[in-house]
């Protein structure tokens, strides 16, 4: 996981300021990737204020490994991560996801997460 260095716990929420700079992820690139990885879905504040959860820091984590450091393209590392190839899938993924059923990818079980949790929004708002 990237060290923030700002006193706050480990897995307290961060702004996409905070998570650009721990990275050294431009914004427009963090928010770009949340077009073209569907699993990432910071919260959203009232203004668009995004706010980045310790899950969705490890997969960025993950998507910055496989892009900018193996190599992959966003296509490629999408895949990856929806099959949950134990090469391209960083531990920090599964660490911070909820238990995991067995044989039931990282990327699974945050894709699940996300949508009971857009599921909970709509319901919340009606």
């Amino acid at each position: 996981m990237a060290r923030f260095d700002d006193g706050k716990a480990p897995d307290a929420m961060r702004t996409i300021g905070e998570v650009s700079a721990a990275f050294g992820i431009k914004p427009h690139v963090l928010r770009y990737w949340e077009q073209q990885f569907p699993m990432l879905q910071p919260l959203k504040r009232s203004g668009g204020r995004r706010l980045y959860r310790a899950e969705d820091i490890a997969l960025i984590k993950s998507i910055d490994r496989l892009v900018n450091q193996q190599g992959y393209t966003l296509k490629g590392a999408n895949k990856a991560l929806l099959d949950g190839d134990s090469d391209a899938v960083d531990g920090d993924v599964s660490d911070s996801a909820a238990a995991q059923a067995p044989g039931v990818s990282a990327a699974e079980t945050l894709a699940r997460l996300h949508s009971i949790r857009q599921r909970l929004a709509n319901a919340t708002a009606d």
